[in-house]
């Protein structure tokens, strides 16, 4: 964890401001030294004194200030942070941000800081959606200010949906993360990632697949978009929210995805094949749906093999190309693992046990191994998918793509 560093933590109007506090502890527990500023919004939430008496510094609340008249309060703050926080960031000082609005302290001193800027949204899933929230959203990036996903869950208006501030400890893992490593360390790199479980018809209304989720998948996604690569996302049937600045392809059965990845990955130069492809599909599909009657108390289904898009892809495979699989395994997890690696001519694969509660399919956290071509494997701990992905960015960018 960053460490001995002059944070300015940013407070706006949101009810997540309450999580805050416990964020403003934390960065003090690993030794950093936290000036909050408070918009007006946010002080509704939280009173300054609490922020006050957590960090042992003065909040600040205004650009009026007559403490110090040698001073002026935004640029001051600007000027001697060694990292800005922005956390909850609501969606009005997202679009301040973009458009360079200073009508508060807060918008004044985040236009002044020239140290990095992080970013973790809070809001109702339907404004984070919204169009202009999006356009802000890319905005902030392309201009190298980096934002963190918001999570999934119960909202305040009472339902679920995406724009849920992190927890703190997700928070601090994450700015830890992008604080310590460079930027851009996939820049120039074409990725192509593929996500969600394939569906095979039986007839118009019925299909066969699987429990995927594509969470992994998008994780992964999202991560090297954030190391600076050009992503391109394969996804079958999941309405997860696109990352920005991705490139999404939707497919529905293995053969859509086989002709999709086989083209995309002619000029990438990384193949994440995160997505789990049916192995099987009908051998005929009914034109109407197939009814029951009084004679059908059983049915036997004809199924044949669908395209083993890994194999295939082996022969296309050029020396300068990483192609990484996934195993979702029951059983003997590593065994598994390592004779498709052999049979598929990978140079990395990354199992897990999808029989075990909490992780793997539909999950937020996982736990995996990955499995080099050389033999050395690297267990993770049961983490976020989001942290496991960027272990994956970080492996290929570090031991492939040097």
């Amino acid at each position: 964890m960053f460490q001995n560093k002059r944070v300015s933590l940013y407070v706006t109007g949101s009810i997540a401001a309450y999580k805050s506090l416990i964020l403003t502890r934390d960065l003090i527990k690993a030794h950093n030294e936290v000036h909050v500023v408070m918009t007006e919004a946010a002080q509704k939430f939280v009173s300054p004194l609490t922020f006050q008496t957590l960090s042992k510094q003065r909040v600040i609340t205004d650009d009026f200030s007559t403490e110090n008249p040698k001073m002026i309060p935004h640029v001051a703050l600007a000027d001697q942070s060694d990292l800005a926080i922005v956390a909850p960031a609501s969606a009005n000082t997202i679009a301040k941000m973009a458009t360079g609005i200073a009508d508060n302290v807060v918008s004044s001193a985040l236009l002044a800081t020239t140290a990095p800027i992080f970013v973790i949204p809070a809001m109702n899933v339907h404004m984070l959606t919204n169009f202009a929230t999006q356009d802000n959203l890319k905005k902030l990036r392309a201009a190298g200010i980096r934002i963190m996903e918001p999570a999934e869950g119960f909202l305040a208006e009472g339902y679920s949906g995406k724009g849920r501030f992190p927890e703190p400890e997700a928070i601090m893992n994450w700015l830890d993360h992008q604080f310590n490593q460079p930027t851009g360390k996939l820049a120039g790199k074409k990725i192509v990632v593929s996500a969600g479980g394939t569906r095979e018809p039986l007839d118009p209304v019925r299909y066969l697949t699987n429990h995927s989720s594509g969470k992994m998948g998008f994780a992964i996604a999202q991560a090297a978009q954030e190391a600076g690569a050009e992503v391109t996302l394969i996804a079958a049937n999941t309405s997860l929210p696109v990352p920005a600045n991705v490139k999404l392809e939707q497919v529905e059965t293995a053969r859509d995805l086989s002709v999709a990845v086989k083209q995309a990955f002619t000029t990438a130069d990384v193949l994440v094949m995160a997505a789990a492809v049916a192995d099987f599909r009908p051998a005929e599909v009914a034109n109407q749906k197939i009814k029951k009657t009084a004679n059908n108390e059983m049915m036997t289904l004809k199924l044949i093999r669908n395209p083993d898009i890994l194999k295939e892809i082996g022969p296309m495979k050029q020396p300068s190309q990483v192609v990484v699989g996934f195993a979702a395994e029951t059983n003997d997890l590593v065994q598994n693992a390592e004779k498709k690696i052999k049979a598929k001519k990978l140079d990395l694969i990354v199992a897990n046990d999808v029989s075990k509660k909490g992780i793997g399919f539909n999950a937020d956290n996982n736990q995996v191994t990955f499995l080099f071509a050389d033999g050395r494997r690297q267990k993770t701990q049961v983490e976020s998918k989001s942290q496991i992905a960027r272990q994956l960015i970080d492996i290929l960018s570090q031991q492939f793509l040097k």
